[in-house]
């Protein structure tokens, strides 16, 4: 009857202790390769860029604060050959090399054992250099956030989000957010990631280290 009650008491212990690791997790390190697309206004009817397809790779984290809140930040780098035209005959292509950065407060609030809802406010700045003639601009926009994050299976979890971005790269921008992750245990992930807009998106397939 004893050993009974004991074995009864660790298999409980054990079974809450995975519980807790499977859950989810605003602590992590993230890598791998992106790519983001920017469309390009038309200047003159007569001359027309390609759109900025900037592909290379990127890293983000997370740090939770308590129970509710967390820190966030990422980078991301990529680099792409632009086409000039003018009236559809191609003249060159010019270098372009994209980089851009975020930092963040997030807030989550559990709505079940499965769900969160999540809010986040954060900076996001952009870099953008053009090869050719040495040419360096910086943008510096806000954006604000809210979403839902799930555990839709015991290794499998997904996450949406809307986005409104305002300031000098984005011009009050509204997106979505959608992505997943595939856990091979209670650290390892694979991680997807897709954010589209008017004029910007992004997408990203990494590597996640929860802790």
């Amino acid at each position: 009857m004893k050993k009974q009650l004991a074995l009864a008491i660790l298999l409980a212990t054990a079974s809450s202790a995975a519980a807790a690791a499977d859950g989810l997790s605003y602590s992590y390190v993230e890598f791998g390769a992106s790519q983001s697309k920017v469309e390009l206004p038309t200047v003159d009817p007569d001359y027309s860029v390609d759109d900025i397809k900037a592909n290379g790779g990127y890293i983000k984290g997370s740090v939770a604060l308590g129970d509710a809140f967390h820190l966030f930040g990422g980078y991301r780098q990529g680099d792409d050959d632009v086409a000039v035209r003018f009236r559809d005959i191609k003249l060159g292509e010019v270098g372009i090399d994209l980089s851009q950065y975020e930092v963040g407060f997030g807030y989550h609030h559990t709505l079940s054992d499965r769900v969160d809802w999540t809010g986040e406010l954060s900076y996001v700045g952009t870099d953008v250099e053009v090869d050719e003639d040495d040419e360096f601009e910086r943008a510096d926009d806000f954006r604000a956030s809210l979403g839902l994050r799930g555990k839709l299976a015991s290794n499998f979890e997904g996450w949406v989000k809307a986005n409104y971005t305002d300031g000098d790269a984005y011009d009050s921008e509204f997106s979505g957010t959608i992505g997943a992750q595939v856990k091979f245990n209670h650290i390892w992930g694979l991680v997807g990631e897709a954010e589209f807009g008017d004029d910007h998106n992004q997408l990203s397939l990494g590597i996640r280290a929860s802790f």
